[in-house]
């Protein structure tokens, strides 16, 4: 059976594609789901118009990020937390403390989209990757210090 597809599908296609599937597969999950419409002439020309609303809508979401991107290259966010005699932290600095701090500095960032490895346990300057759209990255300073 050929399908068209709504969404971007992992070993199967992406967004537009026309595809053969196996009936049972695009009956039982593909069309309930609305992952795909049947291959008609209309559906296509439907299929098609959504394709490029969601190409329009990605390119002004692509471009909000970069703008969002070139404010956050030089921002610092400072940070003060507890530390012990060697400038070891009595807890961490995580995504969601840099995302408040960043809050301060008036940037509303998701917490989600700042890529910690693992979360901050020295004082210090740290170089932190922010993510605001999966194509743009940024890094920001997020400098650790000492509680008074």
């Amino acid at each position: 059976m050929e399908v068209i597809l709504r969404e971007d599908i992992e070993k199967l296609g992406g967004r537009g594609q026309v595809v053969k599937v196996a009936a049972g597969y695009a009956r039982n999950y593909l069309l309930p789901k609305r992952l795909a419409v049947e291959a008609t002439a209309a559906n296509k020309k439907i299929v098609e118009q959504e394709r490029q609303a969601h190409l329009r809508r990605e390119a002004k979401e692509v471009s909000d990020a970069q703008e969002l991107a070139k404010m956050l290259a030089g921002v610092m966010v400072n940070i003060s937390q507890k530390a012990g005699e060697q400038d070891q932290l009595f807890g961490s600095v995580t995504a969601k403390d840099i995302a408040e701090g960043l809050e301060k500095l008036n940037f509303t960032i998701d917490r989600r989209k700042i890529h910690l490895d693992e979360p901050i346990k020295q004082l210090g300057e740290h170089k932190i990757p922010v993510r605001p759209h999966r194509d743009v990255t940024v890094d920001i300073t997020v400098n650790v210090v000492r509680e008074e």
